[in-house]
């Protein structure tokens, strides 16, 4: 499938870059008739379909038919698909083929109940990086318009959250596009919501370029390129389309603009009995790097805005079903991992480590902001305050990334002592893919990776493993479990960061959708009792929230970044989550369709239907279309709903 893209206007990420380069806009023979929205159906001028959301939309996507959408939901689940849309003819005067208004409905049953627009169901316009369909930026609702390029495909990701308590049963609704008839003067009309979006740009515009005076000449410039790129966004607003003949402008009130004319995506939602676990039954711990939000944000380590923005980004990602986690690294890779940066006996740290959401969290092994307390003392405190706590339970202690000599597997074993002489039941993880090199275990590379836990012992409960070590050969894995004492407390945890690389799955930008919703069918099939993911935001350093977003020199692109800063795309300071970040959620909720298949049916059973299915064989071998992930999602449905 392709993989290109193109956003509606010129967004400051590496590598994106705006459209209306006419490649492939013969798509169909010009009308001879009119091309007035006002006289024409929208599906004379539009070609509109819908994708499931496993698949990479690219800007050169060809029409399909359109069809009603039918989708599967348990409560407390997250169901999406994509709109696409791509203009058939040109029905402005200016650059874009025209514009579009997207209206949702509510999603009704036969009893009365509603899924929201705006609460429940959203909407968000994807957005290319590096040429690849990624960014899912927020549209209004629940009107939204967009401007359509010549030859060029647009996708909308729409997205269905089902409460905890939604009455199950069948919902429908429909999402309505009009063609918009478009003139001049389309900027003498703004709202007050529009020009106080432009108000909120224009001040950004200043907040940038005011301080430079005794700045440094490379941030001066960094400065100067974000205020551009923030002008650029203003000036190919819509609000000003008729002076650049970029985008149309609509003459027309929304209740206008929706008539029979319009055209009407039908979609239906089946809502079941099965309740997605609050808690994820799978404990999925995700790194958030506090220098990336110091730098890009300009906050001080301590202040109230630093505590702000951790507390922003800690939140809007506990609706991924991950459990975040705070880095920050030091000398070699030694890390410092907390997953409240406020101390034990500060209300907020409750509030964040009893959130039944979160699966596992971080205890820091020392403090997070500098302190008088000796390191002793505040880990005494630490661990006593935490102990007489019920979700003691979910901590774990993250000390060292990777070690790879001696020299870093003494320093985990002492730091893990201090730590077993306040709490004894403490759990420390250690991420490894290797024995130490300067004192090999075994004969083998292999073999000495395997043994890792006899060096470790009694220092570490979660021996945490790349998936790279294994390759495709999953009965490896017999080899390293054998190796654990699980009668004792100790646990098989898995992870992926620049490997394992195409075509096993991860989280690289441009792998397919099913290969990046794959690593929780793996993480499943080969039994572990969680995983780890080293970093959700580690994009290289930048000294202003709107800064252009690049990714890390010498890791594959996409490679430790998830979600994009809100400040890149408007004024909003909301995360924009990847395509990426939402198949995470998918696989982790297929995860708990498994979980619940294999408790009715056992083990063999749900390993078997994964099989069958297509879905999941092996790292090389799972399905490259979405059919075989609802077949397998309709077969739980059938076989587990209350008779």
């Amino acid at each position: 499938m392709d993989n290109n893209g193109s956003p509606e206007m010129t967004v400051p990420v590496e590598g994106v870059a705006g459209g209306g380069t006419a490649y492939g806009f013969n798509d169909a023979e010009p009308l001879k008739q009119s091309t007035d929205p006002s006289e024409v159906p929208t599906a004379d001028l539009v070609n509109v379909w819908c994708m499931p959301n496993t698949v990479n939309v690219g800007s050169q996507e060809t029409p399909r038919p359109l069809e009603p959408i039918n989708l599967l939901a348990a409560r407390n689940e997250r169901e999406s698909f994509q709109i696409a849309m791509r203009p058939k003819v040109s029905w402005a005067a200016s650059s874009p083929s025209g514009s579009v208004q997207v209206q949702c409905n509510d999603l009704c049953s036969s009893a009365g109940d509603r899924l929201v627009v705006g609460q429940s169901l959203n909407l968000r316009r994807v957005v290319p990086v590096l040429g690849v369909p990624d960014a899912l930026v927020p549209l209004d609702l629940p009107v939204s318009q967009l401007s359509l390029f010549p030859g060029e495909t647009s996708v909308i990701w729409v997205s269905i959250d089902v409460p905890n308590g939604q009455p199950p049963g069948q919902y429908e609704g429909e999402i309505i596009v009009s063609a918009m008839k478009t003139d001049g003067g389309g900027s003498a009309h703004l709202g007050k919501h529009e020009k106080d979006q432009l108000c909120v740009e224009l001040n950004n515009c200043l907040d940038i370029m005011e301080p430079i005076e005794g700045k440094p000449m490379d941030e001066v410039v960094e400065r100067i390129k974000c205020a551009s790129s923030s002008l650029r966004r203003i000036i190919f607003s819509p609000s000003f389309s008729e002076f650049i003949s970029t985008n149309g402008s609509t003459d027309m009130m929304e209740e206008d603009v929706v008539s029979n004319l319009s055209l009407r995506i039908k979609l239906r939602l089946t809502v079941w009995e099965f309740i997605i676990p609050v808690t994820p039954s799978l404990p999925s711990v995700i790194g958030v790097s506090d220098t990336v939000i110091e730098d890009r944000f300009g906050v001080e380590r301590g202040s109230e805005e630093w505590y702000e923005k951790l507390d922003l980004h800690f939140k809007w990602l506990l609706q991924y079903r991950i459990s975040p986690y705070f880095c920050k690294w030091g000398e070699g890779m030694r890390v410092l991992t907390y997953t409240s940066p406020w101390p034990a006996d500060h209300p907020k740290s409750d509030e964040y480590l009893s959130d039944p959401r979160l699966a596992a969290y971080a205890v820091p092994y020392r403090q997070v902001i500098a302190g008088d307390d000796s390191r002793e003392s505040y880990l005494r405190k630490e661990v006593e305050i935490l102990r007489s706590k019920p979700h003691w339970k979910k901590a774990y202690f993250y000390l060292w990334d990777e070690p790879l000599n001696m020299e870093h597997f003494d320093s985990v074993r002492k730091m893990a002592s201090e730590i077993y002489a306040y709490a004894p039941d403490a759990r420390v993880l250690t991420t490894y893919y290797c024995g130490p090199g300067d004192a090999p275990l075994a004969p083998t590379p292999f073999e000495s990776f395997v043994k890792v836990p006899n060096l470790l012992r009694p220092h570490t409960q979660i021996y945490c493993t790349s998936e790279w070590v294994l390759g495709n050969r999953e009965d490896l894995v017999k080899d390293i479990v054998e190796e654990l004492q699980t009668e004792n407390g100790e646990e098989w945890w898995t992870y992926i960061c620049l490997g394992p690389s195409d075509p096993h799955p991860n989280w690289h930008l441009g792998m397919r959708g099913t290969q990046q919703r794959a690593v929780m069918w793996r993480v499943w099939k080969e039994g572990g009792t969680g995983f780890l993911y080293w970093g959700a935001n580690c994009y290289e350093k930048a000294m202003v929230p709107s800064a252009e977003v690049k990714f890390r020199r010498g890791l594959p692109p996409g490679d430790g970044v998830l979600y994009y800063p809100g400040e890149v795309f408007s004024s909003s300071s909301e995360p924009v989550a990847s395509l990426r970040l939402e198949r995470l959620l998918s696989g982790l909720q297929d995860y708990e369709y498994l979980k619940l298949y294999e408790s009715k049916y056992g083990r063999e059973e749900a390993m078997g239907l994964l099989e069958k299915t297509g879905v999941y064989m092996g790292p090389e071998r799972y399905t490259l279309e979405h059919r075989p992930i609802d077949v397998l999602r309709g077969e739980v449905y059938n076989t587990c709903r209350p008779s």
